[in-house]
């Protein structure tokens, strides 16, 4: 019989019964009327007949054997008798299942969070054949220039293309209305096999110099912008202030190869420098801006695609060195090779971000999901004492203990089942939780977060794994039993009359030490998220507005952006409730920088890491309103414009690098590119750059109008004497008196810094709520346990009581059970700390990894939790009454 129709007859066991009694009746009755023939009675030929067929139920069961899938029918049956044990049980049921399921559905969690985040291929063409261009030293963005040439070289390449992202403002004037978008060159829908689900998407006709302004707009951005209208192919969107004529919307399931971003808007590169006019980054040798992503073509190897880009590298990269730049950095850029890496997931700048942390979480869920296992199995070995007589009796009357364990490890596994399907419920709320974190601050994060057969794979998985973790030790404990004891209905149905339970102790040990290790690495995280937020940046945290002012249509020229900055500053410090008022290129802490060589008359070159430093353009009273101490000579000043003496304030650490011990007032150096000279008028004290973390970088600020050509916005800083961001509309009126063009977006300085922590900020508070919960498991499987002990044991300690041993003695005796349970617990979690911790010190700031006050602290916070966990039983234990414990025997 085939093995389809034999799975049908598990459906349908009725019918299968059904027809096999009539088939055993026809045969009777063929055999009962072959005897008859030969002459016996009718009566005596239908007993002959059926004692020759032998026993009617061993020969259907037989032949239902054959009929039907065996190990599947058995495994039914295990299942439905697991369901009605499970059912009598509804309590051990509900604290198992919601155990698991919080295990499973954290690990979950962060699983669906990796796959969409590094493992999920892009939703386009063949995506394990795309390839990203990158420098050999593994760096991954690149100048214009450096694209064209590979693009006209791109014979290796079935389709090549260039991108960068850029945020597009869609207001006119006034607070901003920015959307994520990309400007992209004309083989950039073509190479991934993406097509227009309105219109058209861009082409490589769409790709030559002064090319038409026009975009292709995300599906998303569609449906919310314009409510899904099939009438806006032709119609035009302002985008900083440029009208552009849309041409298509993309299909649906593409949202760019940036993980993490959903694009709105894709406009053409050669487009770009209309919009940006002087400022427009296509033809700057050293602004490294755009990634390159190919297609090799079909038959080309790994290996003969990188030999071909290093052998066209010298050629490109002689065609495109920046004549600005020293001869030094000449030979520099000339010895750049092009490399290639496979990128089947895209780019991400929050996977680069939060790539490291997700894996260090991967691995504390797991430990958690651990504990939980350990608690489900300390509670099955609870419930097998409670089931050794059913034990005792199935195996007296000839069950196999291999068929008891598979039985019980049915159980095991159908609670796990019933725990991941809680679990998968609730890592698709705490995925989207986890994402708003990841967002928080800082723009939105977009991630798909579908369940894919990867994530369900993995659920599925990590629930039969941990099903057969937990299970199969109680399974092969409680198939130990002996029959005739049990039968009696003395003592254990072990070995004996005294409990053992070395196994759940173990059990309780483990718990502890993972439980150590967890709240070891919350105290890390937690003291270092602490010492991050407590940090003296060097400026002002909180009060400070910051404003980021930009020209949505023709970038204001230098002698424009300097007037219009002088005139808002007079308007920002005459609004009541400023303090102060300011305007600088770059904020600290804003992810931006500037840097540059510098070079000292009389000092030797050190390297270029130590010959490099950052710089910064301000407007006079930006130290004052930033909060960053003047130390000596003067601050920037009204006077400080184009065309006087070019001068610089330069902090502390910069004065040491460059000028040791002496005073650097009035010594000069030059910066490059540009080898400008500048003359040093001040030192303030040091503050933060890029980041809260970083060792203090060295640090010019030039006067802003003498800065020269920057980017197309300056940012101004009001210092606020309340809250600050109720001096944003003031704000924005003053910029409007001046150019009602402008296009504003706002910010707190608080909220920078804050956003510069989201990642130390969710490693702290995961771990710490990871931390609580392994303390919480950790408490109830140490309770279980000693209470489970103290109720086997209510005979010894009655007869214990009986003789006179004092309560006192015996609260004493289950509390020192606690002790030595924690203490081992506590002595191999230590080791496992010690060892495991460096798997997050690059997360740690201000603390180490074996940090021993971190440790002390919490071995001394789980031995407290202990103590309360083993206070109840221990109570109960020194209150029992001896007789009333004796007469239970």
């Amino acid at each position: 019989m085939s093995w389809h129709r034999r799975l049908l007859n598990l459906l349908r066991p009725d019918r299968l019964s059904r027809d096999l009694d009539r088939e055993m009746e026809f045969h009777l009755a063929e055999r009962a009327d072959e005897l008859a023939a030969e002459g016996m009675s009718p009566d005596e030929a239908l007993r002959e007949a059926r004692r020759r067929f032998g026993n009617p139920t061993v020969q259907k069961e037989r032949t239902r054997d054959v009929d039907v899938l065996v190990w599947l029918d058995s495994l039914a049956g295990d299942l439905r008798y697991a369901a009605r044990a499970l059912r009598a049980s509804p309590a051990f049921a509900l604290v198992a299942i919601l155990s698991l399921g919080l295990g499973i559905g954290a690990t979950t969690a962060i699983f669906s969070l990796v796959n969409a985040l590094m493992l999920r291929p892009l939703p386009v063409d063949r995506p394990h054949q795309l390839v990203q261009v990158t420098l050999g030293d593994g760096s991954s963005d690149l100048p214009n220039p450096v694209w064209e040439e590979i693009r006209d070289r791109a014979d290796v390449f079935d389709g090549v293309f260039a991108f960068t992202a850029n945020q597009f403002n869609l207001a006119a004037g006034g607070p901003a209305r920015p959307v994520a978008g990309n400007w992209v060159s004309g083989g950039y829908f073509s190479t991934l096999g993406v097509r227009a689900a309105l219109g058209r998407v861009l082409e490589r006709a769409d790709d030559a110099r002064g090319c038409p302004a026009v975009a292709v707009l995300g599906h998303g951005f569609w449906k919310s912008e314009y409510g899904g209208d099939p009438g806006v192919v032709g119609r035009t969107v302002s985008l900083d202030g440029h009208p552009f004529t849309i041409v298509g919307v993309a299909d649906a399931a593409f949202t760019g190869v940036q993980v993490g971003t959903s694009s709105q808007v894709y406009a053409p590169l050669c487009a770009e420098a209309a919009v940006r006019g002087a400022g427009s980054f296509l033809d700057q040798r050293s602004a490294w801006l755009l990634a390159v992503i190919g297609r090799p073509r079909e038959g080309v190897t790994p290996e003969q695609l990188r030999a071909r880009l290093e052998a066209a590298s010298p050629a490109v990269f002689a065609a495109t060195v920046p004549p600005d730049f020293p001869p030094e950095m000449q030979k520099s850029f000339l010895k750049n090779t092009l490399a290639a890496r496979p990128s089947p997931t895209g780019l991400s700048s929050v996977r680069e971000q939060y790539g490291a942390a997700l894996l260090a979480l991967m691995g504390v869920v797991g430990v958690v999901l651990l504990i939980a296992c350990a608690n489900v199995a300390n509670l099955l070995l609870a419930r097998s004492a409670a089931r050794r007589r059913e034990m005792a009796v199935r195996l007296a009357i000839g069950a196999g203990r291999g068929r008891l364990v598979r039985q019980l490890l049915t159980e095991s596994v159908l609670l796990s089942l019933l725990g991941m399907a809680v679990g998968v419920l609730f890592a698709r709320w705490a995925s989207e939780l986890l994402v708003r974190m990841l967002g928080r601050s800082s723009g939105m994060v977009w991630l798909d977060l579908s369940l894919d057969p990867r994530v369900l794979g993995f659920a599925l998985a990590a629930s039969l794994a941990t099903g057969v973790l937990f299970g199969l030790a109680p399974a092969w404990r409680s198939t130990r039993v002996d029959p005739h004891a049990a039968m009696k209905g003395g003592g254990e149905a072990g070995h004996g009359g005294r409990p053992r339970l070395g196994m759940g102790r173990a059990l309780v040990v483990g718990q502890v030490a993972l439980s150590l290790v967890l709240v070891a690495a919350a105290g890390l995280l937690l003291g270092s998220f602490a010492r991050l937020a407590a940090l003296d940046p060097g400026f002002h945290r909180d009060g400070v507005l910051l404003t980021t002012v930009r020209s949505p249509g023709e970038p204001l020229s230098e002698e424009q952006a300097n007037a219009a900055r002088r005139e808002i500053l007079e308007r920002l410090r005459a609004l009541p409730g400023v303090r102060g008022a300011s305007a600088s290129s770059i904020t600290p802490i804003s992810g931006a920088a500037w840097n540059g060589i510098v070079t000292v008359d009389g000092r030797a070159p050190a390297g270029e890491a130590e010959d490099m430093a950052y710089f910064n353009g301000i407007s006079e009273g930006y130290f004052s309103t930033m909060g960053t101490r003047l130390i000596a000579g003067r601050d920037v000043g009204p006077s400080d414009r184009e065309g006087a003496p070019r001068v610089a304030v330069i902090n502390q650490t910069m004065a040491r690098r460059f000028f040791g011990d002496a005073s650097p007032l009035g010594k000069r150096f030059h910066s490059e590119p540009g080898s400008r000279e500048l003359e040093v008028v001040g030192v303030v004290a040091d503050a933060k750059y890029r980041s809260l973390r970083e060792a203090t970088l060295p640090t010019a600020f030039l006067p802003i109008a003498q800065a020269g050509p920057g980017p197309p916005w300056f940012v101004l800083e009001v210092l606020a004497e309340g809250p600050p961001s109720a001096l944003t509309a003031a704000v924005a009126s003053a910029v409007a008196e001046v150019d009602g063009s402008l296009s504003l977006e706002f910010n707190t300085m608080a909220a920078q810094v804050d956003a510069s922590l989201r990642r130390e900020r969710l490693l702290a508070t995961l771990s710490g709520f990871f931390g609580a919960l392994a303390l919480l498991l950790a408490m109830v499987g140490l309770y279980g346990t000693l209470s489970y002990g103290v109720a086997r044991r209510r005979r010894e300690m009655g007869i214990r009581l009986a003789l006179g041993a004092q309560r006192a003695r015996m609260l004493r005796m289950v509390l020192g059970e606690v002790g030595w349970m924690v203490g081992i617990g506590v002595v191999i979690g230590t080791l496992a700390a010690l060892a495991g911790m460096r798997l997050v010190a690059s997360f740690l700031f201000g603390v180490t990894p074996s940090d021993p006050v971190t440790l002390v602290v919490s071995a001394l916070l789980l031995a407290a939790v202990a103590v309360a966990a083993g206070a109840a039983p221990a109570w109960r234990a020194s209150r029992l009454d001896p007789m009333a414990a004796l007469r239970e025997e």
